[in-house]
C-alpha cells in the first residue's frame, strides 16, 4: 500500500497545544476551580503543569504496516498505565492526524484499520525552526525509515535584513544531535514508576529590535501562571518586561530607558523600595506579604479622593538586589512564581556594552506568604500590584542600591512619596498609609518615620534571650521618649533606612544649585573623593543621618520631619553577641561623627526658611545633643566611678551590712581587678580580632558586667536604706530632713526620676510591658553597652566597611591554556613556553647578569590605598589614646584617696555622683516633656483624627469600607522653588 505522507499544519505561538489534536477525538475536561474563582491558600505544588496523554507530544513516531509484529514488544510498553499525570512513558509521542483516536489504538492495539495508520517524525531541526519563526513552513516529515524519506523541499530565499539596529537573543542553549543520529524511543519505564520528566532546550535565536538604542523585551508569561489568574488579557498581563541597563544610575533617563509605569501614563503616588542582599525567600516573603497587604488597604479606602479602587495603579514596588550572585536562590523561585522573574532572558553584554543591572517588570496578581501559601487574584482578597525586580549585575552596596531607586527609577516615575524597607522588615496591615498621610495633612513634611519593633517571636519566646528583651527595651525607650520630642522640634536625627519615608521633590536639587542638595550630599558616601578623610568616611556608616540633616537645613525651604506612631514595622535583631557588636560598630560611629557634623554646621539652619519659634527649638535641640555626646565620650569612666563609689562605700563597718566590712572589702578587691582585667582585655581584642573569632570572652565579659550591675544596685538600695534609717533613728521624719541625705538625695532620687519617667510614660502611652518583660536585661546589659559595644566601636574607627567581601579584580599578568581539541591520549591545550634553544639560553643569562648586578635598591613607595590605610588606622590610634587618656584623667581624680584635688575623696566622689544622676534625670525629664507634647499635638494635630487648617478643596470625607475614617488630602500653598508648604 502506498505510503501517504503528511505535514502537521503549523501552530501559532499562541495557540494552546490542544489545537494539534485531532478535532474528532474529544478533549478530555478541563480543571474548573472550585469555588467560583476563589482560592485562598494554594500550595507552590500547586502551580507544577499537569500532563495528560492527549496533549500533543514534541515528536511523532512513524512505523509501517509491515514491521507490526516485530514491534509487539515494544507496543506493551505502551499499554501500561498508572493514575500518575506522569505516567504515560511516551509523552512524547503523538499520532498524526489522519488516526481517529490516539488513545483508542493504545488500548485496542490489534485493530487493523489503526494498524495501517502512520505515524511520522518530525525532526528536532523543523520543531526548532517553528518555534523561532512562525511564518515559515517546517522542513518536512520523515520516516523512522531513512530509504522512505522523502525529499525536503527547497526552502524559499531569506529577505533581505532591515537596516535598523538589532540584538541577536539566544535564549535558551541547546545542542541538536547530527543529521544522521536515529530517534530512540523513551526509557522503558517499570509498573507503576513515575518516568523522570525530561527538560527539552532549543536554541532559539531571534532578531531584536533595540528601543532606543535599549535592549527590551516583552517575554510571555507562563499560561499555567496566567490561567489561575483573575485578569487575563492585556499586555500588562500577558507580557513580562525586561530592560538591560549598560549605563549608570544617573545616565538612566538622559539614555532613553523608560518604566511600565510611564508608558501607561500612571501617576505613582507612593514608590516603595525593597533593598537586599543574601537574605534567605521567608525574611524576602515577609516583606513583600505585609506590603501586599498595605495595597489591599489603600484599594480598600472607598470614600477617599486619592486611593480606592484601583489604588495599586498608584502603587509601584521595587526591588533592588545587590548583586546576582549574592542574592539567594530561592528568591528567583519566589518572583518566578510571582510572574516577576523568568530564567534565561537576561543577558551580560548588549553591543559590547556590560549589563549593569537586570530590570524585570510585572503586575503580579499573586502573594505568597512566609509558608510559602500562594493566594490569587480570584480570591479578591489582593489586588494586583506593580513589581520592577532590578538585579544589578555586581555587588556594590546598598547606597548604591539606593541610588538606583532615586536616580534612575525616581527620574522616571516621579513619585510623590517615596517608602523605603529592607528586607526581613514587615510592615503593619497599615503602616504604608499612615506614612503617606503624614505627608498628606503637612505638605511641609519631608520626611516620616514610624515604630520598628524587634520580633518576639511566639508567645514573646524570643524575650528569653537577654539580648533580644535588652534590645526590646531599648527600641520601646527610643519610640516612647526620643522619637516624639525629636518629632515635636521637627528634627529627627535618623529615619532608619529600614522603614522611612521621604518626599521625593524634598530631595531633588534646586535648579540654581545642581550639585547641592539632599539626595547629592547622601550619595557621596557611595565613592569617596581622595581629598575625603577619615572624618568623612565614618559618617557616611550613618547616611541616613546626613540625610536628614540635609533635609531640615535645605536652603530657603522649610521641611521638616516627623515621627508616626501608628505606623510600625517588625524587623529581627542580632539574638548573639557578634552579630550585636558588629552592627552596633556602625552605628556608634556614624551617630557620633554625624552628631559633631550638625553640631559645626549648625549654621546652615539659619539659611534655611523656617519660622523663628521653631529655629530655637533647634537650638534646645542643639544644647541636647552637646551634653548627649559629652556624656558619651566619658561613659567608660562614668559607669566605673559609679561602680567604684558605690562598691568602695561597703568596706566602712557602719555601712555594711552585719558589720562584716571585711567581706565587702575582699569582694570589692576581686571585682575591681576583674573589671579592670576585663576591659584591657576588651581594648586588645577590639584592636585587631574580629568579634566571631573572640565570641567567648566578649560574652564572658558581659556577663561579668551584668553580674557587676546586679551589685551595684544591691549596694545603692543599701545606701539608700541606711540613710532612711538613720534619719529615722534620730527623730527627723520630716521630708526635707530625707532629702537632706546625700545618699538618697544622689543616688536613689535620682535614678528612681530616671525610671519612674520610663514607667510613667510607658504607661502614658499604654504600653507598660516591656518594662515587666524586659526592663531588667536592659539594666543588667547597660554596662556592656559602654564597656564591650562602644569600646569595640572606638577601636575600629578606621573600619568603614559595610561588610561588603570579595575581590572583583582580575588578575591578567598570566597566560591562559585554552582548549584546543582532543588528542590521542585526552585532552589538549594551547599554551605559549618558550622552545627555541636561543630563547632558553638567553633567559638564564639575563638571570646570571641580574643577579650580579648589584645595582642601589629604591625605597618602597606606598601606593594610595596603603597611605589611606595607614591615615585611616593612625586617627584610630590618636583616637583611642585620647578617649583613654580624657577618661583616665577623669577616674584620676575623682578616686584619688588624698585631699588636695578641691576637698576629701568622701566629697568629691559625692558632688560627682549627683552631677551624673542628676543630669542623666534632667535628661530623662526633657525626653518626657517632648513626649507628653506629641501625644497632645497628635489630638490637634490631624494624626488622632482632626481638623486642621490649610485643607484643599474636594476632600472627601466619612466611613470607609472597613470602617476607618479618611484623612483630608492637604493641597497647601507653593513657594519659591517650586516646593510646598502646608497654610497651617
Amino acid at each position: 500500500m502506498q505510503q501517504q505522507w503528511r505535514t502537521r499544519s503549523r501552530p501559532r505561538p499562541q495557540d494552546d497545544h490542544s489545537a494539534l489534536v485531532n478535532p474528532e477525538q474529544p478533549m478530555p475536561p478541563q480543571p474548573e476551580p472550585t469555588d467560583g474563582g476563589a482560592s485562598s491558600a494554594i500550595p507552590l505544588q500547586a502551580l507544577r503543569p499537569q500532563h495528560h496523554a492527549s496533549a500533543i507530544p514534541s515528536s511523532t513516531l512513524s512505523t509501517p504496516p509491515q514491521q507490526q509484529q516485530q514491534q509487539q514488544p515494544f507496543r506493551r510498553v505502551l499499554t501500561q498505565t498508572s493514575h500518575s499525570p506522569f505516567a504515560d512513558p511516551f509523552s512524547n509521542v503523538a499520532p498524526s492526524f489522519d488516526i481517529p483516536s490516539y488513545s483508542s489504538f493504545i488500548q485496542d492495539p490489534t485493530n487493523l484499520a489503526r494498524q495501517q495508520s502512520i505515524y511520522s517524525v518530525m525532526s528536532r531541526k523543523s520543531r526548532a525552526s517553528i518555534i523561532s519563526n512562525p511564518d515559515l513552513e517546517p522542513e518536512g516529515v520523515y520516516s523512522y525509515y531513512p530509504h522512505q524519506t522523502p525529499k525536503r523541499p527547497e526552502p524559499e530565499p531569506e529577505p533581505e535584513p532591515e537596516p535598523e539596529p538589532v540584538f541577536r537573543v539566544q535564549l535558551e542553549d541547546y545542542n541538536p544531535p547530527p543529521p544522521d543520529s536515529p530517534v530512540l524511543p523513551p526509557p522503558r519505564v517499570l509498573p507503576g514508576e513515575i518516568p523522570e520528566r525530561q527538560e527539552r532546550r532549543y536554541k532559539t535565536k531571534k532578531n531584536v529590535k533595540l528601543t532606543d538604542g535599549n535592549l527590551v523585551l516583552e517575554c510571555p508569561v507562563p499560561p499555567h501562571y496566567l490561567d489561575r489568574q483573575a485578569l487575563q488579557k492585556g499586555q500588562e498581563w500577558e507580557f513580562m518586561r525586561y530592560s538591560a541597563v549598560t549605563c549608570d544610575p544617573n545616565d538612566f533617563k538622559s539614555e532613553n530607558y523608560t518604566l511600565r509605569p510611564t508608558m501607561w501614563n500612571r501617576e505613582t503616588e507612593i514608590f516603595i523600595v525593597v533593598t537586599m542582599y543574601n537574605e534567605g525567600v521567608e525574611l524576602f516573603a515577609e516583606t513583600m506579604h505585609g506590603i501586599m497587604k498595605n495595597i489591599r488597604h489603600l484599594c480598600s479606602r472607598n470614600n477617599s479622593r486619592v486611593w480606592g479602587e484601583g489604588a495599586w495603579e498608584k502603587v509601584v514596588v521595587c526591588i533592588v538586589a545587590d548583586g546576582r550572585k549574592k542574592c539567594h536562590p530561592q528568591v528567583y523561585n519566589y518572583l518566578a512564581a510571582m510572574g516577576v522573574y523568568q530564567e534565561g532572558v537576561a543577558k551580560r553584554e548588549v553591543n559590547g556594552k556590560e549589563v549593569q543591572a537586570h530590570i524585570y517588570e510585572y503586575t503580579t496578581q499573586v502573594t505568597i506568604d512566609a509558608d510559602m501559601k500562594t493566594t490569587e487574584s480570584k480570591s479578591s482578597e489582593y489586588v494586583p500590584v506593580q513589581i520592577m525586580f532590578c538585579l544589578k549585575e555586581k555587588n556594590a552596596k546598598k547606597l548604591n542600591s539606593h541610588r538606583w531607586f532615586f536616580n534612575a527609577f525616581g527620574a522616571v516615575i516621579n513619585p510623590n512619596v517615596c517608602v523605603l524597607l529592607d528586607a526581613g522588615t514587615r510592615p503593619g496591615p497599615t503602616s504604608i498609609y499612615q506614612l503617606w498621610k503624614a505627608f498628606d495633612l503637612n505638605s511641609n513634611v519631608a520626611g516620616a518615620c514610624g515604630e520598628i519593633k524587634p520580633v518576639k517571636g511566639a508567645a514573646g519566646k524570643l524575650l528569653l534571650n537577654p539580648l533580644v528583651a535588652a534590645q526590646n527595651f531599648e527600641y520601646k525607650m527610643n519610640n516612647i521618649l526620643d522619637k516624639p520630642l525629636e518629632s515635636v522640634i521637627g528634627y529627627i536625627s535618623v529615619l532608619p533606612g529600614a522603614f522611612s519615608a521621604y518626599r521625593y521633590k524634598a530631595l531633588l536639587s534646586s535648579p540654581e544649585t545642581p550639585n547641592e542638595g539632599p539626595l547629592v550630599s547622601y550619595f557621596k558616601g557611595e565613592k569617596p573623593s581622595p581629598d575625603s578623610g577619615i572624618f568623612d568616611a565614618n559618617m557616611y556608616l550613618a547616611e541616613d543621618r546626613i540625610l536628614c540633616f540635609e533635609l531640615v537645613a535645605k536652603k530657603d525651604n522649610a521641611w521638616t520631619l516627623r515621627y508616626v506612631k501608628a505606623a510600625w514595622a517588625a524587623t529581627d535583631v542580632p539574638d548573639n553577641v557578634p552579630e550585636l557588636i558588629s552592627q552596633r560598630r556602625r552605628w556608634l560611629n556614624g551617630t557620633f561623627f554625624v552628631a559633631l557634623f550638625s553640631i559645626v554646621h549648625f549654621g546652615k539652619i539659619y539659611k534655611s526658611d523656617h519660622a523663628y519659634w521653631r529655629k530655637l527649638l533647634f537650638h534646645i535641640q542643639l544644647i541636647y545633643n552637646i551634653l548627649s555626646i559629652i556624656f558619651s565620650w566619658f561613659a567608660i569612666a562614668n559607669i566605673y566611678l559609679t561602680f567604684y563609689i558605690l562598691a568602695n562605700s561597703m568596706v566602712f563597718p557602719e555601712n555594711s551590712p552585719g558589720g562584716r566590712s571585711d567581706v565587702f572589702r575582699v569582694v570589692f578587691i576581686v571585682l575591681n581587678y576583674i573589671y579592670q582585667f576585663l576591659v584591657i582585655a576588651v581594648f586588645v581584642l577590639s584592636m585587631g580580632n574580629r568579634p566571631t573569632g573572640s565570641r567567648i570572652l566578649y560574652t564572658t565579659a558581659m556577663i561579668f558586667f551584668a553580674v557587676l550591675m546586679m551589685y551595684m544596685t544591691f549596694c545603692a538600695i543599701w545606701m539608700t536604706y541606711l540613710g532612711i534609717s538613720k534619719a529615722l533613728e534620730s527623730g527627723t521624719t520630716t521630708l526635707s530632713a530625707v532629702l537632706d541625705d546625700p545618699t538618697f538625695r544622689n543616688v536613689i532620687l535620682s535614678l528612681a526620676s530616671t525610671y519612674g519617667l520610663y514607667l510613667f510614660g510607658s504607661i502614658l502611652y499604654l504600653e507598660p510591658w516591656h518594662m515587666v518583660t524586659s526592663f531588667v536585661q536592659y539594666l543588667c546589659m547597660m554596662p556592656s553597652y559602654v564597656n564591650v559595644l562602644n569600646v569595640y566601636a572606638f577601636c575600629n574607627t578606621h573600619d568603614v566597611s559595610w561588610g561588603t567581601k570579595g575581590d572583583t579584580l582580575e588578575n591578567m599578568d598570566l597566560g591562559v591554556a585554552k582548549t584546543s581539541g582532543k588528542g590521542t591520549s585526552g585532552a589538549e591545550v594551547t599554551i605559549n613556553v618558550p622552545t627555541e634553544e636561543k630563547d632558553i639560553n638567553d633567559s638564564y643569562q639575563a638571570a646570571l647578569e641580574s643577579l650580579l648586578d648589584r645595582a642601589e635598591e629604591t625605597k618602597e613607595k606606598r601606593d594610595a590605598k596603603t597611605k589611606q590605610e595607614d591615615y585611616y588606622k593612625a586617627f584610630r590610634t590618636r583616637l583611642v589614646v585620647l578617649w583613654c587618656a580624657s577618661n583616665g584623667l577623669l577616674v584620676g581624680i575623682i578616686s584619688y584617696s588624698g585631699s588636695d584635688l578641691t576637698g576629701s575623696y568622701d566629697q568629691r566622689s559625692k558632688l560627682y555622683l549627683g552631677i551624673v544622676l542628676w543630669s542623666v534625670a534632667f535628661l530623662s525629664f526633657i525626653r518626657f516633656v517632648g513626649s507628653v507634647t506629641y501625644i497632645f499635638l497628635r489630638l490637634i494635630t490631624g494624626e488622632l483624627r482632626c481638623k486642621v487648617r490649610g485643607r484643599g478643596k474636594g476632600d472627601d470625607e466619612g466611613k470607609n469600607s472597613d470602617g476607618t475614617s479618611e484623612e483630608p488630602h492637604g493641597d497647601g500653598m507653593v513657594l519659591k522653588g517650586g516646593f510646598e508648604k502646608s497654610s497651617s
